[in-house]
């Protein structure tokens, strides 16, 4: 079993800072992290591999600078760890991203057959959740998105079940191999690194693939050329300062008859709109 799992390096979005001039993010002196969510991606990879032996390979892209986070890694236990780096790729927004990772990704089957290609399910520092359903698109892989455990893997059958949390509940999801699965944050804990992994990150030599390693056939698709996303502003929200008013009351009924009062007060339509859902409700029970 072959597994790749994409990661990327971002700024730890805990010391961001926002220009107050140019409206633009600070990374200056700001330290760089594994995205947070990536992690739980790596940690279910990593555990796949302790039941099935399976072949752990990570990818990124970006700046050379993101070597470390490859390493970091390593540590966990990755198998392999390859950077895709070159300066057309600069500026990408998540549809050039997912080009150029995608086209990675397939010379990476080429070589060895992939069948499970995780993601963590968003970047702290773009938060749109479109790199891993794009990567399924681009690689012909079933996508398996906000997966909150992996119930059951058939090697033999080449068959995944895994739980996926939808805004009803939960949903079982039975799937083929090869796909694409977007893991969500909290359905694991990631381990520690292992003194014989650290030493091995520390002399690991991270692969550096440039456009041509990686397959990239129109380096329009790829970079600022490739990105028709534009961001117009980038601020930082300001702070409400809106004092709580405690509802005072004799006893709990009371306190919920002043409440009562005072939000069909501040919201007069509020009362309408309750009696007309409650209609609503009425005439589709029967």
């Amino acid at each position: 079993m072959h597994i790749a799992v994409c990661i990327k390096q971002v700024p730890d979005s805990a010391q961001i800072r926002v220009h107050p001039v140019t409206n633009t993010i600070m990374r200056q002196g700001v330290p760089a992290i594994i995205n947070p969510f990536d992690l739980f991606a790596l940690e279910e990879a990593l555990r796949l591999k302790d039941r099935f032996g399976a072949r752990v390979t990570v990818v990124s892209m970006g700046p050379l600078q993101a070597e470390g986070a490859m390493k970091k890694a390593i540590s966990f236990g990755a198998d392999e760890a390859i950077l895709v780096t070159d300066k057309v790729f600069a500026g990408a927004d998540t549809l050039a991203t997912s080009y150029a990772l995608g086209a990675a990704l397939r010379r990476l089957n080429e070589t060895e057959p992939l069948d499970i290609v995780f993601t963590g399910k968003q970047t702290i520092d773009g938060d749109t959740a479109q790199v891993g359903p794009g990567l399924a698109i681009r690689l012909g892989f079933q996508l398996l998105s906000y997966v909150s455990s992996i119930d059951r893997i058939d090697p033999s059958t080449r068959e995944i079940v895994v739980h996926r949390r939808a805004e009803g509940g939960v949903q079982v999801l039975s799937s083929r191999l090869p796909c694409v699965i977007t893991m969500l944050e909290g359905t694991n804990e990631m381990r520690f690194a292992t003194m014989p992994d650290m030493f091995r990150a520390a002399r690991f030599e991270v692969k550096q693939w440039n456009r041509d390693a990686a397959g990239i056939e129109d380096i329009k698709q790829v970079g600022l050329k490739g990105s028709p996303t534009v961001v117009n502003k980038v601020y930082a929200p300001q702070p409400k300062a809106v004092q709580a008013e405690f509802i005072t009351g004799d006893t709990p009924m009371h306190q919920t008859d002043a409440l009562v009062t005072r939000l069909f007060a501040d919201h007069p339509k509020l009362a309408a709109d309750l009696v007309a859902h409650l209609a609503l409700q009425k005439g589709s029970s029967k």
